[in-house]
């Protein structure tokens, strides 16, 4: 079984040789793809108080839909992975969009938690395919050196647009029926978006930056990736490591639950908790910008040491400020508001330097399925099991004890996991430069 690449080589015949064509234009497409998806793949996040008043719920029923949605989204990664190889990567960036917004109107008008579960899984499912592949492409579209810049651009700018689209959601949660509106529009808004897509972006090609850097260009032979190539890919101990640590990233609970927790441990209001949580995004923005440019001078002044170094300290800084947003309980909710931006800043540390470094590891043939089976596999069955774990944990326990377990003590585990990338990620790089230098030489031959 092969499945082809689909590779837009008459493109690079008219390129600068110092870049990829259309690559910020790409961007910028796949920017605005992944903030309409996210949010509305999130969204029932944000108004579920506001949901499980009108349908009758609890935090149960929220970690199921975050699970489900999340188990769902495990095939569903590498399928439209495997579907972007045969129609396009641009055709199923747009295909996503459609399929996300359709789902999206359905879940507006769910009268009962079945309806909606539905609804809001096929959503998920929908929404998860952009996300690989606009990895795969950004790394095709950047050199190393320059991908963690674009990777921090990326994420800032899906954040700082999030945090404009927030304030709208936390409006249409003040109308009665709000949380039914806000799925409406985002609904809509994915259409629009995958009009854009068709429009605008154009795929620069497998491998297109490696091509920059004297790798040679993707024939119709290395075009094709095997079954055997992809499951290759489980022999590579950084990319194992890395998918691992997913499974270790209590992070991604907060995303499900920050909400859910303001208002029923803190007693917020739904909309103003959507409001307190705002400088999470502030934060994740500045920090995964400021992260994308500084990575550069780190890497010149510690070598590849520094990418694992600035994951690490993530990880740490995550724990000790969750502690004291979610351990302690605060009278002005200001406090609340400014732990949750600190937050975000060590969340927002994490984009621009693991995605790189699972990109400088694997083959550049291989990097959309890379990231389908990290970012939709393994993340996902993390999420998964803390959204079901920690929602039934939550309605015995309480949110803060379980923060405390997953947001505290299991981003320390993390950190420790991550040391063995200081012996592991060196040897893998210089595995995949040498790959890509025997290529070079062949062809010169």
């Amino acid at each position: 079984m092969t499945t082809k690449s689909t590779v837009d080589l008459p493109e690079m015949e008219s390129a600068s040789p110092q870049k990829v064509p259309h690559r910020w234009r790409n961007l910028s497409v796949m920017g605005g793809s992944s903030i309409v998806d996210n949010t509305e793949a999130g969204l029932v996040n944000m108004v579920f108080p506001s949901l499980a008043a009108s349908l009758r719920l609890d935090s149960s029923h929220l970690g199921i839909i975050a699970a489900l949605g999340k188990v769902a989204s495990v095939p569903a990664g590498p399928f439209w992975v495997w579907l972007s190889t045969k129609v396009g990567r641009r055709w199923v960036l747009a295909l996503t969009s459609f399929a996300s917004g359709a789902f999206g109107l359905g879940a507006a008008f769910s009268e009962s938690f079945p309806m909606l579960l539905v609804f809001t899984t096929l959503m998920a499912m929908s929404a998860i395919g952009g996300m690989p592949i606009s990895m795969a492409v950004i790394s095709d579209s950047f050199v190393d050196r320059e991908r963690a810049r674009a990777m921090g651009i990326f994420f800032g700018a899906l954040q700082l647009i999030s945090l404009a689209i927030a304030p709208l959601i936390a409006a249409f949660l003040g109308m009665v029926d709000g949380w039914r509106w806000a799925f409406g529009a985002m609904g809509v808004a994915c259409f629009v978006i995958g009009v854009v897509v068709l429009s605008l972006f154009r795929d620069p090609g497998v491998g297109a930056a490696d091509r920059l850097e004297g790798a040679p260009a993707a024939s119709d032979t290395r075009g094709k990736v095997t079954v055997r190539q992809v499951m290759g890919l489980f022999r590579i101990p950084s990319y194992n490591v890395m998918m691992v640590s997913r499974l270790l990233s209590g992070h991604l609970l907060i995303l499900i639950f920050g909400v859910q927790f303001l208002v029923t441990e803190r007693g917020i209001d739904n909309a103003f908790a959507v409001i307190v949580a705002l400088p999470f995004g502030v934060g994740y923005a500045i920090s995964t910008v400021s992260i994308g440019y500084a990575l550069p001078a780190l890497d010149r002044l510690m070598g590849e040491r520094s990418r694992v170094v600035v994951l690490q300290a993530a990880q740490v800084l995550f724990a000790v400020t969750a502690f004291f947003a979610t351990q302690i309980v605060y009278d002005d909710f200001a406090a609340y508001a400014v732990l949750w931006g600190v937050l975000g800043i060590a969340q927002g540390l994490n984009p621009p330097v693991n995605r790189p470094i699972v990109a400088a590891v694997v083959m550049p043939e291989l990097r959309g399925q890379a990231f389908a089976i990290w970012l939709t596999v393994f993340e996902t069955i993390g999420w998964a099991i803390f959204a079901l774990s920690a929602g039934s944990l939550a309605v015995q326990f309480g949110l803060q004890q379980v923060f405390l377990w997953v947001l505290v003590g299991l981003m320390l585990v993390n950190a420790a996991f991550l040391s063995i990338l200081y012996r592991t990620y060196p040897r893998d790089t210089a595995v995949v430069r040498a790959a890509l230098q025997a290529r070079t030489s062949d062809e010169l031959v």
